[in-house]
């Protein structure tokens, strides 16, 4: 079949912009009804429930989703199953939101009456505020549309991405107002590229109980053994407080003995380290470890204690990076 690429561009275009414009009057007649739809999911002690039939049913798993990586435990349940035995998933500190554009779902609206008759509060995403899940929800969201995008005027799609937005609003609102943070986050995402994004310094590093040290006095010889055993290349020189003062590389070592030739064996750790070594605090992402050896082309940085930031409780390295795919 031959196409029209003008043709097919202009239903693309057309698609996007008809869905944008929900969007924006959505937002514009946002009211005092999704204040309190945030209040409620706040105050919902355990899990929040959504559920939907059809497209509604997929918005309604996303949202679940997108609620239980910001930090709220949340689920999706399929209205025809809960009918026939998975209402028992519902427990009475839970909260329920219900997804359904026309609002007259058999299945939805037994699900929502079950609710409401274990007093379980329930929250609405529906284009009609009239509807009977509007009449037995506690908080009814309008997610009305004037046009679906589909040419037919027939398929949901203004609504369904509608419904998504709106789930995604409702989600960050509740992040927002539980002070969710970075590292809540990162807690939720372990794996993939997100959950190495989101790594600490504190969970890549070597303790410093697992590394070699010497103190400013300490002779070549005592130097040279701590450097080899364990062989990472670099000691921490610490003063007779446990504090940072410097540090050895193998490449101060070598540079001592091209320098100093035979006199090198004569020198303590104060004459062959490097003064204030880079370091990172433990509390900071990993990503940013690397981002700090590139800048300032080193393979490794001692880990400073946060409140003590000259005193080091571990080394990460740059292999200990690439090893974890982090860079």
């Amino acid at each position: 079949m031959d196409i029209e690429e003008k043709n097919v561009l202009a239903v693309g275009s057309e698609t996007l912009r008809v869905e944008a414009e929900a969007l924006k009057d959505a937002s514009l007649r946002l009211d005092h009804t999704f204040v309190d739809a945030v209040k409620v999911l706040l105050e919902c002690k355990g899990k929040v429930v959504c559920t939907g039939l059809g497209k509604s049913g997929h918005i309604a798993s996303k949202i679940a989703a997108t609620l239980a990586s910001t930090g709220s435990p949340s689920f999706f349940l399929h209205p025809t199953e809960a009918l026939h035995g998975d209402l028992g998933m519902i427990a009475e500190t839970d909260c329920l939101v219900a997804v359904a554009y026309g609002g007259e779902t058999m299945e939805v609206n037994e699900v929502a009456r079950h609710s409401r008759l274990r007093q379980i509060p329930l929250i609405s995403i529906t284009g009609n505020t009239g509807s009977s899940l509007a009449k037995l929800s506690d908080v009814v969201i309008d997610g009305s549309v004037a046009n679906e995008a589909c040419p037919l005027n027939l398929a949901p799609t203004s609504s369904s991405t509608l419904a998504l937005a709106l789930g995604d609003a409702l989600a960050m609102a509740l992040m927002k107002a539980k002070g969710f943070v970075t590292q809540d986050f990162a807690q939720f995402h372990p794996g993939g590229s997100i959950g190495r994004k989101f790594v600490m310094v504190s969970d890549l590093m070597r303790p410093i109980e697992s590394l070699s040290k010497v103190t400013l006095s300490d002779g070549f010889n005592q130097v040279m053994e701590a450097i080899t055993n364990p062989n990472f290349g670099i000691i921490p020189v610490l003063d007779e407080n446990g504090r940072l003062k410097g540090a050895i590389t193998d490449g101060d070592i070598r540079r001592a003995l091209t320098e100093f030739q035979g006199d090198a064996i004569h020198k303590n750790a104060q004459q062959l380290m490097s003064s204030s070594p880079k370091t990172i605090d433990g509390s900071d992402f990993a990503v940013n470890a690397f981002k700090r050896m590139q800048e300032n082309n080193i393979t490794a940085l001692f880990v400073a204690d946060d409140s003590i930031p000259t005193k080091p409780i571990g080394l990460i390295r740059l292999q200990d990076l690439l090893e974890k795919k982090i860079g």
